[in-house]
This record gives structure tokens, C-alpha cells and sequence, in this order.
């Protein structure tokens, strides 16, 4: 691994901050209204929804033709407060595995309740999936296409007790 100079990236982030980030009380308010959806691909529909539905306990609400390719099913899961995580599958395509790539997705970030956590790691070991446990409020595994979710027990608009929002 190579050698990383924490201090002068410690010191950049503050650089950073003092140039870019307003206080809240000064801070505009956003231009959106929220996030309509997060797409990401899936190379089994049925295999997605048992997933997500079953394992995460996220409703499926809506499955219809992708509109921008013909025979690609665009469908859609209830992630709380109006917010949904969506699926495209591209049958005929030949796509790569899933990948983090500059510019890419990393991780998509879902908050639930401490109570809906505990129950949501609990699936996960009883369906065998692979995950790792942060800070006793943050789970990360990956998606049966490879994405990388992480279900988070802090508040919306807090991160491990620092307000973010």
C-alpha cells in the first residue's frame, strides 16, 4: 500500500472547508426537491427483486420497459421518505462485471432505524451474504450484481454523530 501523507491531506480538507463550506445558518437552500432515484444495473431481474425485497425488505413498487432500450425492464424499490432505488437490466448486452471506477458509484449510502438495522444484518447472515460491520451502525455487502450498498443506522443528514446536513 503505498505511503499516504496524512497530515497534508488532513490539511487540504481543511483548506478545503474554509473555502467552500458555508456555516447553515448562511448556506442557500438546494436547488432539488430530493433524490427521485439512484439507477443501477442488474443482469437478473427476478434474483434483484428477491434480494432487495425478501433480504433488505425493500418493496418493490413499480417494474415497466425501460423508455430509452426496448425489451429492458426498469424497476424500482421504496427506500423511505419518497426516495427509490432503481434497476435497469440490458438483456442482450454484454456487460462487464460491476466495477469502481473514477466517476463511478462507490457505494450507495441507505439509512434505516437502529431496530430495522440489527434485523437487516440478521438477514443478511441467514442469506449468507458477505458483510462487514463499521461502528456498530453501518453494514456494507454487495449486491448480487456486485454493487456495493451500505445500510446506515444514523439519522438522516448525520454520519457517526456529526451532522452533515
Amino acid at each position: 500500500m503505498p505511503t499516504v501523507d496524512t497530515a497534508a491531506l488532513a490539511a487540504e480538507r481543511a483548506r478545503l472547508r474554509a473555502k467552500h463550506l458555508c456555516p447553515a445558518e448562511q448556506r442557500p437552500a438546494s436547488t432539488a426537491r430530493g433524490l427521485h432515484h439512484t439507477a443501477l444495473i442488474s443482469s437478473d431481474v427476478e434474483r434483484t427483486i428477491a434480494f432487495y425485497q425478501e433480504v433488505l425488505e425493500f418493496p418493490l413498487t413499480e417494474l415497466i420497459e425501460n423508455r430509452d432500450y426496448p425489451g429492458s425492464s426498469h424497476f424500482f424499490f421504496d427506500i423511505g421518505h419518497g426516495n427509490l432505488l432503481a434497476f435497469f437490466d440490458f438483456p442482450g448486452l454484454d456487460l462487464d462485471p460491476y466495477a469502481e471506477v473514477l466517476g463511478g458509484l462507490h457505494h450507495v449510502a441507505i439509512s434505516v432505524t437502529p431496530d430495522r438495522w440489527r434485523q437487516l444484518v440478521e438477514n443478511l447472515r441467514q442469506a449468507g451474504v458477505d458483510h462487514t460491520v463499521h461502528s456498530e451502525v453501518s453494514v456494507y455487502f454487495r449486491d448480487p450484481d456486485g454493487a456495493r450498498i451500505e445500510l446506515i443506522a444514523d439519522p438522516l443528514g448525520e454520519m457517526y454523530g456529526n451532522s452533515v446536513l
